[in-house]
């Protein structure tokens, strides 16, 4: 029973990790909280699944979603972010919220406000250790995520757009003297934080075979909770914070019931911000790892 849960705790915590590691990417270099990406994540979920409805392979939906969540990113960001990149960064923040308004309600016009659902036979295969059942979904999520980590981790860590990330991050106005394509680049940190989400809101409507277009607002607060608890700008933070936020709702579910899920979660972001407001791997420590 207890690995039951915990495989269900890092199941969930896979796709809240995905989601905030899209909004820290962000925030890392442009001290901006990218509301939209909630949405993003809706939208993928959405292309995936109907593609999946359609008899596409699986590959082939993920893919698909990744691609249009990071078109509309990058969308967001010329609309919503480059206009106002001088002004206070309450003004970004604010078109973000529209733009997630917008792209929610264009979801209710496409494809309805009632839950888009997966067959019950999809990928239900399960494997029996000892009192645990794990279904190949939960699998599949957990290695997506694993690997998706991976390659940001090395895309961040080694590669030249890294660098270029990591420098606008520290100082964007040397990094431009140095050469850098602050607006490429800019660009191309909506796209990965957006391919992210949209990867994540096919994983998630995998999990519960259904999505609906109410599902990013919850799972965006969620995530936003584990870049928090993180450190808003490290990776390595949300790394740790997304599966302890998984295990967390899932284990207070368990013993207080599904109405104690929310308290047991923003109260352990309210516990970290009281004890150390720079979050798990947050500030001067962790600089090295920010994104």
């Amino acid at each position: 029973m207890l690995l039951q849960q915990v495989v269900n705790g890092l199941t969930l915590g896979a796709v809240y990790t995905l989601v905030a590691l899209g909004f820290s990417l962000v925030m890392g270099i442009l001290g901006v909280l990218n509301l939209a990406i909630a949405e993003l994540f809706m939208i993928g979920g959405y292309v995936g699944l109907t593609l999946v409805l359609a008899d596409y392979p699986l590959p082939v939906a993920v893919l698909a979603a990744a691609g249009v969540a990071a078109v509309l990113g990058v969308v967001v960001e010329k609309v919503a972010y480059q206009p106002l990149r001088r002004a206070p960064p309450i003004a970004p923040l604010l078109s973000t919220l529209g733009c997630s308004v917008i792209l929610q309600t264009v979801a209710v016009n496409i494809w309805g406000s009632d839950p888009l659902q997966l067959p019950p036979d999809l990928l239900d295969m399960r494997f029996d250790l000892g009192q645990a059942s794990i279904g190949l979904a939960q699998v599949v999520i957990i290695a997506v995520a694993v690997l998706l980590v991976a390659i940001l981790a090395l895309l961040v860590q080694r590669s030249s757009v890294g660098q270029a990330l990591r420098a606008i991050a520290e100082n964007r106005d040397v990094a431009r003297l140095l050469g850098v394509n602050a607006g490429r680049l800019t660009s191309a940190a909506f796209a990965i934080s957006g391919a992210l989400a949209g990867i994540a809101g096919v994983l998630i409507g995998l999990h519960y075979a259904a999505i609906t277009p109410y599902v990013g607002v919850e799972t965006g607060l969620k995530a936003i909770a584990v870049m928090v608890i993180g450190g808003t700008t490290s990776i390595w933070g949300v790394l740790l914070a997304g599966p302890l936020v998984g295990l967390v709702e899932v284990f207070s579910v368990v013993h207080g019931g599904a109405a104690f899920r929310d308290f047991a979660v923003y109260g352990l972001m309210i516990l970290v911000l009281l004890l150390r407001p720079q979050g798990l791997l947050g500030g001067r420590a962790a600089g090295a790892q920010r994104v």
